[in-house]
């Protein structure tokens, strides 16, 4: 079983909208957390805030961890043409603040945009299981 860890930001303002990155790696674009997998050796904190930043151009402040999101996904649905197995996704969830940095989109990435969305509309976009998740961890219910 392969194994993929992963560190995301749920990041609300001040006009209820949460920061959103569109993945493009998927089977079709999905509206996703900013956030992304933890290279060997990175601290979780770091890789989130990091991450952040690559997808989004926002520098951030971690305001604590929301929760751990541990998912199997069967090989037969595994987007890796060469996946022999399943996959292991634990998924490390912080609530974080921007600090600064401008809206930028990110090139050569996974993902190719980064948007401010209105909770209230969450629930109608596309978007990954992890989203919903992340909100519930936070309280928030969209």
């Amino acid at each position: 079983m392969d194994m993929r860890v992963a560190a995301y930001c749920v990041i609300v303002d001040d006009d209820d909208r949460v920061l959103l990155t569109r993945w493009i790696e998927g089977r079709s674009p999905a509206w996703s957390l900013p956030g992304g997998g933890i290279d060997p050796g990175e601290d979780p904190a770091d890789a989130a805030r990091r991450e952040v930043w690559e997808e989004s151009g926002y520098e951030v402040r971690l305001d604590g961890l929301l929760g751990v999101d541990s998912h199997v996904i069967p090989a037969r649905k595994r987007l890796a043409k060469d996946a022999s197995g399943p996959l292991h996704a634990i998924r490390i969830v912080y609530r974080a603040t921007i600090t600064g940095g401008t809206l930028t989109h990110e090139v050569d990435g996974s993902s190719d945009m980064a948007e401010w969305i209105p909770l209230a509309k969450v629930r109608g976009i596309e978007r990954v299981a992890l989203v919903d998740t992340a909100l519930r961890m936070a309280g928030i219910e969209n």
